[in-house]
């Protein structure tokens, strides 16, 4: 694969930063950067073919409800889901899982249910079943992580039970990089028929996802994690469970009939899409989807490997530097700390570099306690990054240990 190549569709790096530099950019896990492929989907839009979709009858409307319908399209194959009406836009990964928290899982919930997620989970995905815990008396069961990154699966096995209502947990931690395995989670839920929910914003931009394969009940995502605009996402769910749900909000364009008596939905998904939808946003993502796919999956999975397993190497050799985790099942994110250095300091220290990379707890504060640390510097990539970025990235970093020493 040509890298540069690659990274020349991405405007963003012809430009110098305020300091003088090139831009390296390695907060991948927080948000990537646009291809130009993406930006020109969203123009076009704005200046060339703006409407609403689905109300009109005149061509710009024609054009984009085909074209809105055509995305959809191709988020069904891109997750390998069975049917397009499985596939519901939101406004993201964490829009989407206070949708199913707030319509699929408040409802059915009583005092003494139970609520399973795991130790890594970001706040998105720990925060609105905290609160439904709050609100119906539900217990709230958390999957212990263990010193490698990894999940306990054991625990998992033994602590599922027909009181859990829904197992909710990440497809690979924001922090730690491990990827879970989804698989072998929906295979022990299958027993006791609880619904999994997968947030996996994390793995899209580098790993293929089949929800099928996985048997998950639910997948959520953001596009703007894998080359897409903000503001738009998904909720993947099983037909049977999107039926027998209550619109996710309502208002219009979900109806099929309204009296002031009684109002009739539409059929999923549109059901669960009332108002205006994101239209610029979900082009975007029909632009991201394709450019993933012009990508080759074993190309971009090497490079990602090799990439990775290089920083682990190049990291390692910084003395006083410390990796939380393992290195078995990762994901391109590494997270660590430098003895005697506040990871606030090291991440103002490579902005000067022109290294941009993300210091704190990473929406992830319990799973920081958990490896007692109060925050951390997480580096994370992309298909456009290279050895080269990570070479001038230790740089950086012995330069700012020998300030700080």
């Amino acid at each position: 694969m040509d890298i540069d190549q690659v990274k020349s569709q991405f405007p963003i790096f012809r430009q110098k930063t305020p300091t003088g530099k090139d831009l390296i950019y390695l907060d991948n896990a927080a948000t990537s950067q646009k291809p130009q492929s993406v930006i020109d989907a969203i123009t076009n839009y704005y200046s060339k073919e703006y409407s609403t979709v689905g109300r009109g009858a005149y061509w710009p409307a024609n054009v984009n409800t085909v074209k809105i319908n055509q995305v959809r399209s191709k988020v069904k194959n891109f997750l390998n889901a069975q049917s397009e009406k499985e596939i519901v836009f939101t406004a993201g990964a964490t829009d989407g899982i206070n949708k199913i928290a707030r319509s699929f899982l408040a409802p059915k919930l009583k005092s003494g249910d139970v609520i399973m997620i795991s130790q890594v989970e970001h706040h998105a995905n720990l925060i609105p079943w905290q609160e439904l815990c709050k609100a119906y008396g539900t217990e709230l069961l958390v999957i212990p992580v263990l010193e490698s990154g990894h999940l306990d699966y054991e625990w998992i096995k033994q602590n599922l039970s027909e009181r859990v209502k829904l197992l909710a947990l990440s497809a690979c931690s924001n922090v730690l990089g491990i990827k879970n395995d989804i698989k072998r989670i929906t295979t022990m839920a299958e027993v006791t028929q609880t619904p999994v929910l997968v947030d996996a914003a994390q793995v899209l931009s580098h790993n293929r996802v089949d929800v099928q394969e996985w048997n998950c009940d639910f997948l959520v995502f953001s596009a703007h994690k894998m080359f897409g605009p903000t503001g738009v996402g998904v909720v993947y769910g099983k037909q049977s469970l999107f039926n027998e749900m209550k619109p996710f909000n309502y208002g219009g364009g979900i109806v099929k009939e309204v009296t002031f008596e009684a109002s009739n939905y539409q059929d999923i998904p549109h059901k669960h899409e009332a108002g205006t939808p994101n239209i610029a946003g979900v082009l975007g993502l029909g632009a991201a989807i394709e450019f993933i796919k012009q990508l080759s999956q074993n190309e971009t999975d090497t490079h990602l490997e090799e990439l990775t397993n290089y920083a682990l190497s190049s990291l390692k050799a910084i003395n006083g530097l410390k990796i939380m985790g393992g290195e078995q099942d990762k994901a391109p994110v590494i997270s660590f700390t430098i003895d005697g250095i506040h990871p606030h300091d090291i991440s103002t220290f490579l902005n000067e570099e022109g290294i941009c990379v993300r210091a704190g707890h990473h929406c992830a504060q319990p799973l920081l306690q958990r490896f007692e640390v109060p925050a951390s510097v997480r580096v994370s990539f992309a298909i456009y990054n290279t050895k080269s970025d990570i070479d001038k990235l230790v740089m950086a970093l012995l330069k700012t240990q020998a300030f700080f020493s």
